[in-house]
């Protein structure tokens, strides 16, 4: 569900020059898996996530989602991605209820499939409380659940998701780590990244440790273990990205 072959994205610097975010990454997502992405901020893990969600154009190499291409096809990818981005907003003066909504009839979904499509992702976000609070009153888990609800709403076929519980208390954090956990179980490609090992060790099938642009080692949690003869993913992933560094 998602191919990604020597993924390459450039930025000009005013005063570095030409910066290399992605340097020709490659990867692949299944159905019915969780893939992560490790690093640390600045590591290039949101720059490759907004290409594979085609607000960034590649500078190279190839990537396709749901069997189409990011740069060719845009807007197929869109219909069958749900994207959460660490910057979305939210408008504050409609209520969870009537944004969710809105969101699902941009993907002009009916309405009955809307109403059902949120009954159901509300109750498993734990969202029915504050469904009918606006926006602009609720807490930052409350405004989380409400952003995945809406990237969810059309029931994409790959999860796309950048640090989703940054920022989150214990227990809001517990219900977004379980609920995407459900969505490995309904066979949905889920792609996210973060830089808490706990979350990774508990989510992924398969991580991908990036560090300044490049992607140094990736395979199941069992797989890193063995190649580096250590247990613990934080001890893992110090040894990949320290000699990265400079050390």
């Amino acid at each position: 569900m998602i191919d990604v072959r020597d993924l390459t994205k450039t930025f000009r610097h005013r005063r570095y020059g030409n910066v290399c975010a992605v340097d020709r990454i490659n990867f692949v997502g299944r159905p019915g898996e969780i893939y992560g992405l490790l690093g640390v901020n600045g590591a290039g893990k949101t720059t490759t996530l907004r290409m594979l969600a085609t607000l960034l154009r590649p500078d190279g190499g190839t990537a396709s989602v749901a069997g189409f291409d990011v740069s060719e096809c845009p807007d197929e990818v869109r219909a069958r991605i749900g994207f959460l981005s660490t910057a979305t907003a939210l408008y504050g003066r409609l209520t969870a209820r009537e944004l969710v909504s809105y969101f699902g009839r941009l993907h002009k979904l009916t309405e009955e499939t809307i109403q059902a499509r949120m009954e159901a992702i509300f109750r498993e976000l734990e969202m029915l409380e504050f469904q009918g609070r606006r926006c602009d009153q609720l807490s930052t888990g409350m405004k989380q659940k409400v952003s995945i609800a809406r990237t969810l709403i059309h029931d994409p076929e790959v999860i796309i998701l950048d640090e989703p519980t940054l920022g989150l208390d214990v227990i809001a954090a517990r219900t977004i780590v379980r609920f995407i956990q459900d969505c490995r179980g309904r066979q949905k490609t889920v792609l996210f990244s973060s830089h808490v090992m706990s979350e990774v060790r508990k989510l992924c099938d398969r991580i991908g440790i990036i560090h300044e642009g490049r992607l140094l080692a990736q395979g199941s949690l069992k797989e890193l273990q063995r190649h580096y003869e250590e247990a613990d993913l934080e001890e893992i992933f110090v040894r990949v990205v320290q000699p990265a560094g400079g050390e």
